[in-house]
């Protein structure tokens, strides 16, 4: 039996969501762009849709990743965009979030609200935008978005870290 899961995430810039779980032990690989959840397939928002091995990271784990490395509270004006999600591929998945996100519900002060909705459509980046961290870590973007991001994984989840895979400018 396969232990390997799929999940999509949406929450800040797939840029930086990409960055944080290609850093992950257990992630097996990371694809960037933009879901559209099965309630409304044309509302797309940046998201990243990765395999993980369950064995060696759990889902539990990742949804707290997650929620910790974006603003999983914030009700901002750009939520159509980057909307705060975790898109399940099926019933267990979609329990199992939910029940994740009330027990964590107790490490922030203001209301989660990421939604957990079933997974409808996916688009890839264009070509020259994937793995956009790695091949771009000393831009203006990446220093202001995405290393404040790494260096809250590195604080709080440095043991789920796979120093080999993340970059060395953090």
């Amino acid at each position: 039996m396969s232990s390997t899961n799929k999940i999509g995430l949406g929450g800040s810039c797939h840029w930086c969501t990409e960055a944080i779980f290609q850093s992950l032990k257990g992630v097996l690989h990371v694809s960037q762009g933009w879901i559209a959840a099965d309630d409304n397939p044309t509302r797309y928002s940046e998201a990243v849709v990765f395999e993980f091995d369950a064995a060696e990271i759990s889902l539990q784990t990742l949804i707290e990743i997650h929620l910790h490395t974006h603003s999983c509270t914030s009700d901002h004006s750009m939520r159509f965009k980057y909307r705060s999600a975790i898109y399940t591929f099926d019933d267990k998945q979609f329990c199992c979030a939910n029940q994740a996100i009330k027990e964590l519900q107790a490490d922030f002060d203001q209301r989660i609200i990421t939604e957990v909705i079933p997974f409808g459509k996916f688009k890839l980046n264009n070509e020259k935008y994937l793995d956009y961290y790695s091949k771009n870590p000393y831009k203006p973007f990446c220093k202001t978005f995405i290393d404040p991001k790494l260096k809250i994984l590195l604080g709080k989840f440095s043991n789920q870290v796979d120093k080999k895979r993340l970059n060395s400018s953090v």
